[in-house]
């Protein structure tokens, strides 16, 4: 198996991760803990993770004062309010929802990018932003009472999107930093800051936990959450960065609906409606011409 074989399974088991953790939230949150306190677990241990990690093979890092003030604001946006969002979003809304909303992290980039980078707005991003956009509204506001979400679906889709402008925030400000530091200790800083920012938030929801009413399967939800979802799938996908480059991997994002959708209706026997199926055409065309480059 080639290098970049090994890469293309490596990111697409990232966006296995990524798709399927939803149902793992489901599970757990905020039934047994709250999603402020899962939310400190995650980012806590898997801190602790990367700098095990670091002391197991230590190399020197370069960073300047200016570079932490940028990892500070890296920590806040792309992990402490994506990371919040987020799991506020799936804890209220269905899982098929929060993973197609979730694609809308490529056209907040294309937007911010626009707006800070001066990054120019050709034909096909304007309109791959208006079928974006509308995809995400039609999500939003075609509310499925009938669902487990209930009333709070609509709140819980407005989370998710938060949490997308979040990380877009955060590929924005963390650009410079991945070009001059390797992505691996740029994360091991960005974790360790969102403990300060994330732990303070989650530290009464932490408390009040039903930790007596964990059972074998919630406990494996958690690790899921917390070493699968976010510790090796940050892994894997920096070593498809690292293989394939940004935009190829970044084109792996389309999986991630098919894997939540598929978990969701064998696990949480979750049902597909048309206004669902029409908001991913609008949202995945949406991505795809935001993305187009004229050859």
């Amino acid at each position: 198996m080639n290098v970049k074989t090994k890469a293309r399974l490596a990111v697409l088991t990232g966006n296995f991760f990524f798709g399927t953790i939803i149902v793992a939230v489901k599970h757990i949150s905020p039934s047994l803990i709250q999603p402020l306190g899962l939310t400190a677990i995650r980012i806590t241990i898997t801190a602790l993770l990367f700098w095990l990690m670091y002391a197991a093979r230590p190399v020197k890092m370069s960073f300047t004062k200016k570079d932490y003030l940028r990892l500070c604001f890296c920590a806040l946006t792309g992990i402490t309010l994506n990371q919040t969002f987020s799991i506020l979003g799936i804890s209220l809304t269905s899982p098929i929802h929060a993973s197609l909303l979730v694609l809308t992290t490529p056209i907040t980039i294309t937007l911010l990018a626009a707006f800070y980078l001066k990054e120019s707005l050709n034909f096909f991003k304007i309109v791959g932003l208006l079928l974006g956009i509308s995809g995400g509204a039609l999500l939003v506001f075609a509310r499925d009472v009938s669902s487990a979400a209930g009333a709070q679906q609509s709140l819980g889709d407005l989370f998710v999107i938060l949490g997308a402008l979040g990380y877009s925030s955060y590929v924005i400000a963390v650009k410079p930093l991945t070009e001059q530091h390797k992505a691996t200790h740029v994360l091991q800083w960005v974790f360790l800051f969102g403990i300060f920012f994330s732990l303070p938030l989650g530290w009464n929801a932490l408390q009040q936990a039903h930790w007596q009413s964990f059972d074998a399967l919630s406990w494996f939800a958690l690790a899921y959450v917390v070493v699968g979802g976010t510790f090796i799938a940050y892994m894997l996908m920096n070593y498809g960065i690292n293989k394939l480059g940004a935009s190829v991997t970044g084109s792996f994002i389309y999986t991630q609906p098919f894997f939540a959708t598929i978990a969701s209706m064998i696990i949480l026997n979750e049902s597909l409606s048309m206004p669902k199926v029409l908001a991913a055409a609008l949202i995945m065309t949406g991505v795809f011409l935001t993305n187009y480059r004229k050859k």
